[in-house]
């Protein structure tokens, strides 16, 4: 059986509200358009985010402090993960990603989930003939919540807002990357058609999320 190359998340640089800004394309089996390193993920790299929070946000929910996610679980899909890792960069600027199906990927230069901003998780569809840990993210229901257990013991509970299907060539970066005045959440895995001249999925499959509680 042949394995499936690592390289399924790949960055390419854009431009927007006068700061660059990094687009994450994720691909198995390839990779999309030629590697940059992303910049970090700040509050103050781009405009606020026009996505609308959510309405079940509970009242005095507020910003938390710092602290990396451990675990994550979503009922509505079935997800409930051992662990999360941390995802840096490669030499050549790719994304590091898990080296199997059923482990999830934080982007450690995006917020840790809590903190103002958007969070990023990244998890496979399927790998080396394996259903990913995200297989079924493309079903996750709006009003759904998404719990990341945080290693300083909070639990941290997002409503799910929307979930996308997007072409690779418009994945949208400003919506993904861009500043936001709450807490939010990006789930990332790849959809779509299998491209399997190249060896890529064609769409990327994005669920939106924001905080709306806060357990521990």
């Amino acid at each position: 059986m042949t394995r499936v190359p690592r390289r399924w998340l790949r960055w390419r640089p854009r431009a927007a509200a006068g700061a660059a800004v990094a687009v994450l394309a994720l691909v198995l089996g390839g990779c999309a358009g030629e590697p940059a390193p992303p910049p970090p993920v700040t509050a103050a790299a781009q405009e606020p985010s026009t996505s609308a929070p959510s309405a079940t946000r509970q009242a005095g929910t507020e910003p938390l402090a710092r602290s990396e996610p451990a675990w994550l679980e979503i009922p509505a899909i079935g997800v409930r993960t051992d662990e999360i890792i941390e995802l840096g960069l490669e030499p050549d600027g790719a994304l590091e990603v898990p080296e199997d199906a059923v482990t999830t990927g934080w982007f450690e230069q995006s917020p840790t989930p809590g903190e103002t901003g958007p969070s990023i998780i990244a998890g496979h569809v399927d790998y080396d003939n394996v259903p990913g840990v995200f297989h079924r993210l493309h079903e996750l229901p709006v009003g759904a919540d998404v719990t990341v257990h945080r290693a300083d013991g909070t639990s941290v509970v997002f409503t799910v807002d929307e979930v996308e299907r997007y072409p690779k060539a418009e994945f949208p970066t400003e919506r993904v990357y861009g500043n936001t005045t709450e807490p939010e959440l990006r789930l990332i895995t790849c959809g779509g058609a299998f491209d399997s001249s190249s060896g890529n999925y064609l769409d990327n499959v994005i669920a939106f999320a924001t905080m709306t509680g806060v357990n521990g």
